[in-house]
């Protein structure tokens, strides 16, 4: 890999690429409130966008775009966009997206320049790493909690696992949309 690349992204550089994974597996809400489970397919794309700088704080960063199918199926049922970001001096990574169902979030975790597990959260209610949804979302299907693992198999592969923590009414607990998929590189 390359040496300006590791120093700029840490933790990051080895996603920059394009990646695909069709062993995706998503728990999520069904229509009816119950649960579905659903097998996708799914392309992101990682790509490096240099120094940003906010005063003293320097920031590297990869602009990422994520399309996942449900398996035998053509039209997208999960996109997303953003940015990753590593900020070197206070050992964060940080992913900033947005889902066009109205949620953007930033999440946030410490991480050391050569991990290769790391973990990022974001709670509602948060200053720093947290949620903002449109109003049907927080009435009917709230984001109060956001966990993502991200772990580096090898230079060719990685896996994440998320956890959605969704408050929705007439439950008593928090509903876990989860996904999780291990992706193989398709391109640097």
């Amino acid at each position: 890999m390359d040496a300006d690349l590791v120093a700029q992204l840490g933790p990051l550089a080895a996603l920059a690429g394009v990646w695909e994974g069709d062993k995706g597996a998503d728990v999520a809400p069904s229509d009816d409130r119950g649960t579905e489970e659903n097998k996708f397919h799914e392309r992101i794309t990682f790509e490096p966008i240099g120094q940003v700088r906010n005063h003293e704080q320097v920031l590297y960063g990869l602009r990422y775009a994520t399309v996942a199918r449900r398996i035998g199926e053509a039209d997208p049922f999960h996109e997303e966009v953003g940015y990753w970001l590593w900020d070197a001096d206070e050992r964060q990574v940080l992913r900033c997206f947005i889902v066009p169902r109205g949620v953007a979030l930033i999440a946030g975790g410490t991480a050391e320049p050569t991990a290769t597990i790391f973990s990022l959260l974001a709670e509602a209610g948060s200053d720093t790493y947290g949620v903002c949804s449109n109003r049907f979302l927080v009435k009917e299907f709230k984001t109060v909690r956001y966990e993502l693992t991200v772990t580096i198999l090898d230079e060719n592969r990685f896996h994440y696992r998320e956890d959605t923590q969704l408050q929705m009414p007439g439950r008593s607990d928090l509903f876990h949309h989860t996904d999780e998929n291990t992706l193989t590189r398709v391109t640097d």
